[in-house]
């Protein structure tokens, strides 16, 4: 086997290791060590219920929001102020 050979050789072994690797989640973590992660973590879990979490309570804000722009009736003022101070209780109660 001459050198140009054994090159093209180690060359095409860690091309095909980086295919299979990325195949099948094994991601290098540093120093040498590989962890093989397989779906989300219990970290990704909890970040996501957290993230939707604040999307629920976003939503509820620009829903009130827009009562207080679309009504002309000034009789539900009152109910629309008692509505936005229990969103900024709730908001403040976290």
């Amino acid at each position: 086997m001459n050198p140009f050979e054994m090159v093209l050789g180690i060359v095409l072994i860690t091309a095909i290791a980086g295919v299979l690797r990325a195949k099948y989640g094994v991601v290098r973590t540093g120093r040498g060590k590989e962890e093989l992660y397989v779906g989300r973590t219990a970290v990704d879990d909890a970040e996501s219920e957290r993230l939707r979490g604040e999307v629920r309570q976003l939503k509820d804000r620009i829903v009130v929001l827009e009562r207080i722009v679309t009504d002309g009736d000034r009789n539900r003022g009152m109910e629309l102020e008692r509505q936005i101070d229990a969103l900024r209780d709730s908001r403040e109660g976290r």
